[in-house]
């Protein structure tokens, strides 16, 4: 079966180049060529290519990624591969926000672009090794904003105490250490079930273990 692609880049030699390269290939079929936002989103309404290979910078006031976008909306079958000069951070981040499935940069090699667009076709994501550590960096920070919430709503007190119910203190052993009565810490303990949404201190610890409380726990007071 053919890969339909849609190339898209403002330089009319860049296309040819691209448009020989892939039709080499038995299995790749050039079904349509624009050289700016507006004539890729035109382009793709017309053939629905299986994928855009698309320049991020376009002339005439809409960039590659806003077109991105707007085919993404119209064609959410079809693959967008950003084929670029560029390595910035917030242009890859933009991209895959827009919806993207792949970052490439134009340095890549022949062979290397090919079996990019196959696996693209095929529901794969690929992404410029030099690239790859801005979008891992943002999954980690994403993933560390999500744990910090489950305790958005924990004083730090109640952070402490959280912390020491996860070592499996009881709540005499936790007054003793902070220097708080029996009672206190009782009330301090049902405070931090309700906020969390938990029923008992078991569930409370799994939680907190779950999303590193030992990177968010305040440290103890002197």
């Amino acid at each position: 079966m053919s890969i339909r692609i849609v190339l898209v880049d403002d330089h009319a030699v860049v296309r040819a180049g691209l448009k020989a390269l892939l039709e080499n290939e038995g299995d790749f079929v050039v079904v349509g060529e624009a050289e700016n936002g507006t004539d890729a989103i035109r382009q793709a309404k017309t053939h629905t290519p299986d994928v855009v290979v698309m320049d991020i910078r376009l002339p005439g006031g809409m960039s590659g990624i806003e077109a991105c976008e707007q085919i993404m909306k119209e064609l959410p079958q079809t693959k967008v591969i950003m084929l670029t000069s560029y390595a910035e951070d917030e242009l890859v981040r933009e991209a895959v926000r827009a919806g993207a499935v792949g970052y490439v940069l134009k340095r890549v090699g022949n062979k290397k672009l090919i079996e990019d667009i196959r696996a693209v076709s095929q529901g794969e994501a690929v992404v410029d090794p030099a690239m790859t550590k801005v979008l891992l960096d943002d999954v980690r920070q994403a993933a560390e904003v999500k744990e910090a919430s489950v305790f958005s709503e924990l004083t730090p007190q109640e952070m402490r105490i959280l912390a020491l119910m996860v070592e499996g203190q009881t709540n005499r052993e936790i007054a003793q250490k902070l220097y708080l009565g029996e009672g206190t810490v009782r009330n301090y303990v049902g405070n931090i079930l309700s906020k969390l949404g938990v029923s008992n201190r078991a569930e409370a610890a799994v939680l907190a273990v779950k999303n590193h409380i030992d990177r968010y726990a305040p440290p103890e007071e002197e």
